[in-house]
């Protein structure tokens, strides 16, 4: 907890969390190694207006049927 405080306070300023986020980071830190990464990546990516747009562009391109199949891209 202290650790979690220092380091709020010398990188944000912050004298204390607001509702919820201790938790938050308490969760994370629980989490395994694998499972951390993946939910991290997670974040960055739905953060990212790149990433965004292209799942846009994908749904549009799935939804016109503009696809192949695994076969068609990597043959048998």
């Amino acid at each position: 907890m202290l650790i979690l405080l220092s380091t709020l306070k010398k990188y944000f300023g912050y004298n204390s969390f607001r509702e919820g986020q201790e938790e938050i980071i308490e969760a994370i830190k629980g989490m395994k190694k694998k499972e951390r990464d993946a939910f991290l990546e997670d974040i960055l990516a739905a953060t990212s207006p790149e990433y965004l747009k292209s799942i846009r562009e994908a749904r549009a391109d799935y939804k016109a049927k503009r696809v192949k199949t695994h076969e068609e891209v990597f043959g048998k």
